[in-house]
């Protein structure tokens, strides 16, 4: 069993690992391994699921019996929480959220010193201990979730505004919270900065997060952003480290199209290191053939923010990121988070005097993505019948596109991409690959 994935721990809330004494050894035994000579502070928060609160109080309570001070900055995006340990000096941050999933859903992502993800050595220490059989010590007093200090998320907004010089005075935005943690942070950054904001989806209920809404659902942002007249939208996902934007026409922006824009300008600006830009391997192959055109050098990392951040190190790459949306700006921040790049973007905007659309110029191959819900991870290169379709997939392409199959490291799906210089061709090809997925393990 594997409980931490490429983006934290996550499950559903309430089981294993996420019941309160798996969280409250879970805050020990991160604890005991941040112990010196003096306490450990750490900083905890967390989105706006209805199980956060419960998971923030355990987690807190076992962290408090290792001897950490806690500071609870509440309700406050996963990168929040990352900007708040380097400015506290804090030894780790402790984030609870599960990001794009549903409601029922939640997770808990641990920051280093460095506002960095918990080095992936911490995290098999810490899922070691988790695995092991538990103490019969009877059952714990249920904790109070500790008192939220709201000058954290004062905080967080400061330097989120500290990082843009441009003022935005007149700049119509239209946001969507997706009912997450930044409801309130997003349109309040924006609005410090002269931004004239729209929210929707920015009335959590506990239940609502995500739900038709935000950075997997950015359609009823583009079409806000479309008929309000807006010059930018921006959709962000539960915990908002990651967002998807839509040009002042309705035309949605994926994260792709974001490294383009951002990749260019800070060509332009001299602020672009000859590290280039780091991708994924889910990257539209447009995006590498517009930037080696641009003398531009792309790389293609695993999926996964830490992965991106890890080849960024070894390249000396300042920017990457994933076509989902997650953007690391190196100069800015060490963590990627979703209002720091349209903070950006908007900057870029307001800067080249231009409609956004007018800097949305990347041209994509044509490409699908099917996210296919599977029952159980089987290797796949013991699944016959997937080996066989992707071996017809690959003669049909005749090395004139690619096929790139995965198993999702936060969800029981299976994804499925194809990519080729027909949209027609490439339909056809996901469909059948598809097909027998689903037929062999029983989507």
């Amino acid at each position: 069993m594997k409980l931490f994935g490429t983006d934290g721990l996550r499950g559903k809330a309430g089981e294993f690992p996420l019941d309160s004494p798996s969280v409250r050894r879970l805050g020990r035994e991160l604890g005991r391994r941040l112990a010196g000579a003096r306490p450990a502070r750490v900083v905890i928060g967390g989105d706006t699921r209805e199980s956060t609160p419960r998971i923030v109080a355990d987690m807190a309570a076992g962290l408090a019996e290792a001897g950490c001070n806690v500071a609870s900055a509440g309700v406050i995006t996963t990168p929040g929480v990352a900007e708040l340990v380097l400015e506290l000096g804090a030894r780790a941050g402790v984030a609870v959220s599960a990001s794009h999933n549903p409601y029922e859903d939640n997770g808990i992502k641990i920051f280093g010193p460095d506002g960095r993800k918990w080095p992936d050595a911490e995290e098999e220490h810490l899922e070691m201990r988790l695995l092991e059989p538990a103490t019969a010590d009877g059952p714990a007093p249920t904790p109070a979730p500790p008192d939220p200090d709201p000058g954290l998320v004062a905080t967080y907004v400061s330097r989120l505004r500290a990082s843009l010089s441009r003022d935005l005075t007149g700049f119509a935005v239209l946001m969507d919270a997706g009912n997450g943690a930044a409801f309130q942070i997003a349109p309040r950054v924006f609005e410090r900065a002269g931004a004239t904001v729209t929210a929707i989806n920015a009335a959590p209920d506990g239940r609502n997060i995500n739900r038709g809404c935000g950075a997997l659902h950015p359609e009823g942002m583009a079409r806000a952003t479309r008929e309000g007249g807006a010059a930018l939208g921006v959709a962000f996902d539960g915990d908002a480290d990651r967002s998807i934007f839509a040009d002042e026409t309705g035309r949605v922006l994926d994260g792709d199209d974001v490294l383009w824009i951002v990749a260019r300008d800070w060509k332009a600006r001299g602020r672009l290191t000859g590290g280039g830009v780091v991708g994924t391997v889910m990257s539209n192959f447009g995006l590498e053939a517009g930037l080696a055109n641009e003398g531009i050098a792309f790389h293609r990392a695993s999926v996964g923010d830490r992965n991106v951040a890890r080849l960024m190190d070894e390249t000396g790459a300042v920017l990457g990121g994933e076509t989902s949306g997650h953007v690391l700006l190196a100069p800015l921040s060490p963590a990627g988070d979703g209002i720091l790049t349209a903070l950006v973007l908007a900057s870029i905007v307001r800067d080249a005097g231009v409609p956004l659309s007018r800097l949305a110029t990347l041209e994509k191959i044509p490409q699908t993505l099917r996210n296919v819900r599977v029952p159980r991870r089987v290797p796949l290169e013991s699944c016959p019948g997937i080996g066989a379709a992707v071996e017809r997939a690959e003669n049909a392409l005749k090395g004139r596109g690619r096929i790139f199959l995965r198993y999702s490291g936060t969800e029981p799906l299976l994804r499925v991409l194809v990519e080729g210089p027909d949209a027609a061709e490439v339909g056809a090809v996901g469909d059948a690959v598809e097909a027998a997925v689903r037929a062999e393990l029983g989507g």
